[in-house]
């Protein structure tokens, strides 16, 4: 049950505040990675275990979120969540020695878990109070806020400001501003559900959208982890050159999901995660075929645009399910999503070193087959 807030346009603004607080936070956080690496003194092996504890920490809450979900509103949980996260934000630039560096990064993880189910769950609830697509548009903000947390890092890094500092200040306002922003948001009664195992996977109804969640942030997330390597292995740019592929994959990314809510509302659901998939096909193998500058750039920015719109989307449909509730039904899907976002990405790696690059993100081209197939036998609905 939703109670209708006196301004739909306010609960709109301030869900949307949410999604910045977000995506600000995290890229704040990633921006310092390698001044936290330096201060504590890690090696590779070192970091990569610590930061493999922050999708651990998200995976082993799933759960339990989708539970709280579905006995308190989202908006409460958000708050919670956002508070939690951004302490952990400010916590991390304190660690001293390794062991604290894995535990705080642990309960990121969970908050971050914890903030982003509510506050999908909490767009599928604004959804509701219009007749027009605005979930991928929520989606926008949170990677425009990324922009702008990734650009402050740099600023702080050129001017040798310590992570402690930064993560600390930026945590504190972003918290006050969540403070600020919560009193707008849409308070959504959940609907009682009865007893189900903690690990709730999909129905069969939520299985379509749940493998489509599974490949869109598998493709993305390879985007995140190996493109620079890819134009730096495969394409042979400088390092310098090498970021301009994540360069184009984030701007297609985030201007595409501005764009979105325009296109699936004209064009409803169904045909626009199937051309999502055949985009994802596409720029893959041109990034394969024609292993240059121009085509590999070409053919990541055409993945960023097939990849935009998918999880958003999947998060409103799997919001409509009528045999879970809102947070239940998008844990669901997520938890399927997430093992995507955590598996996939590493498997590129093994290819690579059995026969190279080029080879892996073949391979990974037929996640979009997946996509299509699963989005034909979506059932057309009106947006």
């Amino acid at each position: 049950m939703t109670h209708a807030p006196k301004s739909p346009k306010s609960s709109r603004i301030a869900a949307a505040i949410f999604f910045f607080i977000s995506g600000f936070g995290y890229t704040t956080w990633a921006s310092r990675i390698p001044s936290i690496q330096r201060d504590l003194h890690l090696n590779e092996a070192q970091l990569g275990i610590a930061l493999f504890a922050l999708p651990v920490g998200l995976m082993a809450t799933m759960p339990l979120t989708g539970k709280l979900l579905s006995r308190f509103s989202s908006s409460a949980i958000m708050l919670f969540g956002a508070v939690f996260y951004n302490l952990c934000l400010g916590l991390l630039g304190f660690a001293t020695q390794f062991w604290q560096f894995l535990l705080i990064l642990f309960f990121f993880g969970s908050s971050r878990n914890l903030f982003n189910l509510s506050t999908n769950t909490e767009a599928v609830g604004v959804q509701t109070l219009y007749n027009k697509s605005i979930m991928t548009t929520f989606h926008g903000i949170w990677s425009m806020a990324g922009f702008g947390g990734a650009a402050l890092g740099y600023l702080m890094v050129a001017n040798h400001i310590k992570p402690a500092y930064h993560l600390l200040s930026v945590s504190i306002i972003l918290t006050v501003i969540a403070f600020c922003c919560s009193p707008f948001l849409l308070h959504q009664k959940p609907v009682p559900q009865p007893d189900k195992p903690v690990f709730s996977l999909p129905d069969k109804t939520l299985l379509k959208l749940a493998f489509i969640c599974f490949a869109s942030m598998a493709c993305e997330n390879i985007m995140y982890d190996w493109s620079g390597i890819y134009m730096d292995k495969a394409v042979h740019t400088s390092h310098a050159i090498a970021i301009t592929g994540f360069i184009a994959f984030m701007s297609t990314l985030t201007f595409a999901r501005f764009a979105g809510d325009k296109v699936v509302t004209r064009y409803g659901v169904k045909m626009l995660m199937q051309y999502s998939g055949m985009l994802i096909i596409s720029g893959f193998m041109l990034s394969v075929i024609f292993p240059y500058l121009v085509t590999a750039i070409l053919g990541f920015a055409m993945v960023g645009i097939g990849t935009s719109c998918l999880v958003p989307l999947v998060y409103r449909e799997a919001g409509k399910s009528k045999t879970m509730s809102n947070g239940l039904g998008i844990a669901a899907v997520s938890t399927v999503g997430y093992l995507g976002f955590l598996i996939v990405p590493p498997l590129v790696g093994f290819v690579a070193q059995a026969s190279n690059l080029r080879w892996s993100f073949a391979i990974i081209s037929t996640l979009g087959l997946v996509i299509v197939w699963m989005a034909s036998k979506l059932r057309s609905e009106p947006s």
